[in-house]
C-alpha cells in the first residue's frame, strides 16, 4: 500500500472523543483508520458507535484482514492489533501498560511498516499509554498529533506526548478530521529513520517473541531491581529514554507510571488479603476456644482468646494502614 495509515489512541473518555472525529471525517477519506481504545477483556460495541456516528465504516480487525482507505479498523477485546505492511494482525500477546489491547503495539507496528507515511494520534486517555509509540512514530520522521488536553475528559496521556515527544500538531477535536483529511493527501518523503528506530525493532521484536529476546533485551537495556507484576519475571530497564520503560523477557512492558500503577493495585489487593486471613484466623481461634472451655480446658481456652484478640487488634491496625495509603498514593 502506498497510501499513509492513521493510527489513533485513547483510554478514558476515548468513546466520546473517537465519535467527534469521527463526526468530522469525511466519506472519501483517503487513508486507513485503526483504532485502539483501552477496553480490556470486556466486550465491544465500539465498531457500531462509530459506524453510527459519522460516514466512514467500523469494523473489528481480524487477523489478516487487509487495510483499504477509508475504513475503520478497531482492536477486538483482550487482543492487540498491530499492522503488517497492508494487513491487520490481531494477536493476545502480552499486556502492555497492564493493558491488552495496548496503543503501543499498533503504534510501533504502524512505524516499522509503514515508516514517513504514519500519522499517529493520541487522544484522552489516564497515564502514558502510547507516548513510547509516538516516539517511534516521530523516529521514522512520520506525523505525530495529540488532542488538546484541555479539552480532553482525561489530560494525561496528550499531555506525556507533549512533554516526551516533538508533535506536529496539539489541536481540538472538531480541527483534527480536515487536519487528517489534508495530512493524507499530502505527498510525503521517506527519510532514512533515526538511530532509535533500532530500539524500536528490538521493542516490538520482544513483543512478539521473535528472534532471541534476551539478546534483545541485553541491546537496549540493563536489568533493574524491579520485577515484573504480570508474571514475576525481572524487569529490564530500557536505557536513554523518557519517561522510563522497563521489559520482561516475556514482553510484558511498563512506563514508570503505568508500573506504579499496577503494583499499587496489587499491593493494595495483598494487604487486603492479608486483613481478611487475620480476620479468618482469629474466627477460628475463637471457635477453638469456645471447643476447649467445653471440654474444661479452661487455661486453654484463655490462651486462644487473647491469641484472637491480638489478631483482631492487628486486622484493625492493617486496615486503617491500608485505607490511609489508598488516600495518599495518587492514581
Amino acid at each position: 500500500m502506498d497510501a499513509r495509515v492513521v493510527v489513533v489512541g485513547a483510554s478514558l473518555g476515548g468513546v466520546q472523543a473517537l465519535r467527534r472525529l469521527c463526526e468530522v471525517l469525511p466519506s472519501d477519506f483517503g487513508a486507513p483508520i485503526c483504532v485502539v481504545l483501552h477496553i480490556g477483556a470486556h466486550k465491544s460495541f465500539l465498531p457500531e458507535i462509530l459506524s453510527a456516528a459519522g460516514a466512514l465504516p467500523a469494523v473489528h480487525g481480524s487477523d489478516g484482514q487487509r487495510l483499504e482507505p477509508g475504513r475503520i479498523y478497531v482492536a477486538p477485546s483482550d487482543q492487540h492489533m498491530r499492522v503488517d505492511g497492508d494487513l491487520v494482525r490481531v494477536v493476545r500477546g502480552p499486556k502492555e501498560h497492564h493493558w491488552r489491547p495496548a496503543i503501543d503495539p499498533l503504534f510501533r507496528s504502524a512505524a516499522r511498516s509503514f515508516g514517513a507515511r504514519t500519522i499517529g494520534v493520541v487522544l484522552t486517555g489516564l497515564l502514558d499509554d502510547g507516548t513510547a509509540g509516538m516516539q517511534a512514530i516521530r523516529a521514522y520522521d512520520g506525523t505525530c498529533i495529540v488532542q488538546d488536553p484541555a479539552e480532553a475528559a482525561a489530560a494525561s496521556m496528550p499531555a506525556s506526548v507533549l512533554k516526551h515527544v516533538a508533535v506536529d500538531h496539539c489541536i481540538r477535536l472538531d480541527d483534527m478530521g480536515p487536519l487528517l483529511s489534508r495530512l493524507v493527501k499530502e505527498p510525503f518523503v521517506e527519510t532514512p529513520p533515526m538511530s532509535s528506530t533500532n530500539r524500536t525493532t528490538h521493542e516490538d521484536d520482544i513483543s512478539l517473541g521473535a528472534g532471541d529476546v534476551m539478546e534483545h533485551l541485553r541491546a537496549i537495556g540493563s536489568p533493574s531491581t524491579f520485577t515484573c507484576p504480570d508474571c514475576s519475571g525481572a524487569l529490564w530497564q530500557v536505557a536513554g529514554v523518557a519517561p522510563q520503560r522497563y521489559l520482561c523477557h516475556t514482553g510484558h512492558a511498563f512506563s514508570l507510571q503505568s508500573l506504579l500503577g499496577t503494583q499499587s493495585s496489587q499491593t493494595d489487593a495483598a494487604l487486603w488479603s492479608a486483613i481478611r486471613a487475620l480476620q479468618e484466623k482469629r474466627e477460628l481461634l475463637l471457635r477453638a476456644a469456645s471447643v476447649a472451655r467445653a471440654e474444661g480446658d479452661g487455661g486453654r481456652a484463655e490462651t486462644l482468646r487473647d491469641k484472637a484478640a491480638l489478631l483482631d487488634t492487628s486486622a484493625h491496625s492493617l486496615r486503617r494502614l491500608v485505607e490511609g495509603v489508598s488516600q495518599t498514593v495518587p492514581e
